[in-house]
């Protein structure tokens, strides 16, 4: 199920998609929830914007760029608590959340490009393609 049709005319904030889950009576279905990664971040009461910890299923650091190559496992965050990791309560459970597949698509290839040597052939006909 997806928000954005109903959310096209209003602001996307955590009060609101709370109201809209109460509305529709979420509770009750617990369906699974297909969003792109700023309604997951409202759905798991995490902080918007440029946040140290942005992931809703770990801890991983988005400000220890030095690690992102290198560390592969980072710690489950658990649990969800107000004023740690996360600003509100989760409206949902993690597990009820797909993540778009483009997401995931577009995430890895910008993670390939970034690992790639920029000057190997690899990279120069990447860049000769979309240049």
């Amino acid at each position: 199920m997806s928000f954005h049709p109903y959310l096209s005319y209003m602001k996307e904030t955590y009060h609101k998609v709370k109201q809209l889950l109460e509305m529709i009576n979420y509770s009750k279905y617990g369906w699974h929830i297909c969003a792109d990664l700023n309604l997951v971040s409202l759905l798991m009461g995490l902080q918007l914007g440029y946040t140290k910890y942005c992931c809703f299923l770990c801890l991983w650091d988005r400000r220890a760029i030095a690690l992102h190559y290198i560390k592969r496992d980072w710690p489950h965050i658990a649990p969800f608590k107000p004023g740690k990791m996360n600003i509100h309560s989760p409206l949902v459970e993690p597990q009820k959340i797909i993540i778009l597949p483009l997401h995931i698509k577009l995430g890895l290839i910008k993670n390939l490009v970034k690992a790639m040597d920029k000057n190997g052939p690899a990279f120069k006909y990447l860049h000769e393609k979309f240049s």
